[in-house]
């Protein structure tokens, strides 16, 4: 009996472990510009632009905001022989923080050299700003990306509300709640403390609301 309940807990925790993962890979931090991209074209005027320039914005950001980044950072994991796990050690992050920081910067200088809206241009700025303030905490604590970025988005929710009339309630709730079972499962991956994972979305909350307004 003692034996059968052993190996239900076990099920238990492989099963809490992959649904840990796949939310982490699911949310992964990445795609925080375009999400918030698709979210300005929903609630924004920028619905009304050209269905032609909304799909060429979406491609550039999401080639260098989420398929670049992620693909350089694999061959990198690869070269050095880390797994996910490995490669989230506080002193091996600071490579592919590096790699991000520069994809998302190319992305920035493109977007402003075709003279994209301003406001396309800002989901991109604030998220290349919550990776460089990320990194440099890094150095001295580990910090959630994770939430950081879900918290960027909540951040640019509340601002793009005040500028374009919105309820964002909802959303917020919907955010909250997210940012809840990413944190949970980042802390079940023991890859993140609770601190840490609240500090992160403090972060991205800050640098959003801030990077929007400044832009």
């Amino acid at each position: 009996m003692k034996t059968k309940k052993m190996s239900k807990r076990d099920r238990v925790q492989r099963s809490l472990l992959m649904a840990a993962r796949v939310i982490s890979l699911v949310f992964t931090p990445f795609y925080l510009p375009v999400v918030g991209l698709i979210a300005l074209f929903l609630f924004s005027y920028l619905r009304l632009y050209p269905i032609q320039l909304k799909l060429l914005v979406l491609s550039i950001v999401y080639f260098f905001t989420a398929l670049l980044p992620t693909l350089l950072i694999f061959l990198y994991r690869r070269y050095q022989g880390w797994n996910l796990m490995e490669l989230g050690h506080k002193e091996r992050r600071m490579v592919p923080y590096a790699i991000s920081i520069l994809c998302y910067f190319c992305c920035v200088y493109l977007m402003n050299s075709i003279h994209i809206p301003h406001f396309m241009g800002s989901i991109v700025g604030c998220a290349l700003v919550i990776q460089i303030v990320c990194a440099i905490i890094n150095v001295w604590w580990k910090i959630s990306t994770h939430t950081a970025a879900i918290g960027g988005f909540a951040g640019a929710l509340c601002m793009f509300s005040l500028y374009f009339g919105f309820n964002p309630v909802w959303w917020l709730c919907l955010m909250l709640i997210l940012a809840g079972i990413l944190g949970t499962s980042r802390m079940i991956l023991r890859q993140h403390s609770l601190s840490q994972v609240v500090g992160g979305f403090v972060v991205g909350l800050v640098c959003a609301i801030l990077g929007i307004y400044n832009f």
